[in-house]
């Protein structure tokens, strides 16, 4: 039996999800850039944020993310206005994006 590693395994899960072997590697790091450089932005924006957690939810590509944020910055804010506001903050990146699910609650005291 031979040896296993990502590079070995890319051409199976390609075949299986139809994933290229960038996002393949996703699955072997703890964060990719993208979620540090989105979780930046947010920790910028919203400094009284108690719970900020970006998961790149497209293998590892940047496509897509999905965000969970937690802050008083979203009290007495709709929940729409709450996504706006994250969307405001990323407005450049989502620019390269496909898509963002955002989830925004204010800490409970």
């Amino acid at each position: 039996m031979a040896a296993w590693s990502p590079a070995a395994a890319a051409p199976l899960l390609r075949g299986i999800r139809g994933l290229p072997l960038h996002c393949v590697r996703r699955m072997f790091a703890s964060q990719t850039e993208g979620e540090l450089r989105v979780t930046q932005i947010l920790k910028e924006n919203f400094p009284r944020a108690t719970v900020i957690k970006v998961t790149d939810i497209s293998g590892g590509c940047g496509a897509m993310y999905e965000i969970k944020i937690e802050s008083e910055e979203f009290k007495e804010k709709r929940t729409v206005q709450q996504h706006q506001m994250v969307n405001q903050a990323l407005k450049e990146e989502i620019k390269g994006m496909h898509g963002l699910r955002i989830f925004t609650s204010v800490p409970k005291h």
